[in-house]
């Protein structure tokens, strides 16, 4: 009986099992690569490395936010009207309305740009008593990994001591009076229901608007950490 000549060529269950065991490789490399770098970096740089972006991101937030068009004139964290007031926005204005709706939009992203600067020292506050046990975690993440995690974290307590803030802005420049007028206008119409105040729906867009610009912040620091001039951002985010 002849033999079959001996060939090279990979049976179909064998180049299968090559391709998987490939792309088990290829996925175990990233991996590896990053158990390099958490070896590498000690955790008081790592956590230092992600407070100092947090710290960096915050700052250019509360600068770009808490000045004058800092929400109104940037459609991305542009406050709208609540939700209730939205929906019944054209049968105030056939009402005669559109003036006042008008002013109480703009007057909404004032309370705002307003708020926002007092409340720098609560963000870097809130930086600094910072869980370390996730630092590392955070630094491998996606580009918003830390913003995310600033969040989580923060924006309840955040919310809480920041909303006095706001409530004393909206009763310095009459939003308050303003609201609740058009409000109780709505709820006589039946449009609002409930819990309508002004002053929560600021803090809460005010807060998103916040987070969002920390995170584009984060992003620039992760893209060109050496552009930051801090020698500790160029040293832990360099590294990846």
């Amino acid at each position: 009986m002849k033999r079959k000549p001996f060939s090279t060529t990979m049976a179909p269950c064998d180049a299968r099992r090559g391709l998987v065991l490939a792309g088990a490789g290829s996925l175990l490399l990233p991996a590896l690569a990053y158990a390099d770098l958490l070896s590498s970096l000690s955790s008081s740089d790592a956590t230092a490395g992600i407070r100092a972006a947090l710290e960096r991101g915050a700052g250019a937030a509360v600068d770009l936010l808490g000045k004058t068009d800092g929400f109104w004139g940037n459609e991305r964290v542009r406050i709208p009207l609540p939700d209730w007031l939205a929906k019944g926005e054209g049968l105030f204005r056939m009402l005669g309305r559109k003036q006042q709706l008008d002013d109480l939009h703009v007057s909404i992203n004032r309370a705002a740009e307003q708020a926002v600067p007092e409340a720098r020292t609560l963000l870097v506050g809130a930086v600094k008593s910072m869980s370390v046990q996730d630092a590392k975690t955070i630094l491998t993440g996606g580009d918003n990994a830390a913003t995310q995690y600033f969040e989580k974290t923060t924006r309840t307590p955040l919310a809480g001591r920041f909303l006095p803030i706001v409530t004393k802005v909206t009763g310095k420049i009459g939003l308050a009076q303003q609201y609740d007028r058009v409000a109780q206008s709505a709820q006589s119409l039946g449009l609002a229901k409930g819990d309508v105040s002004v002053q929560h729906h600021v803090t809460n867009k005010a807060l998103d608007g916040l987070y969002l610009m920390i995170g584009d912040e984060e992003k620039k620091i992760r893209a060109d950490p050496a552009a930051t001039g801090s020698a500790i951002l160029k040293k832990v985010f360099g590294s990846l």
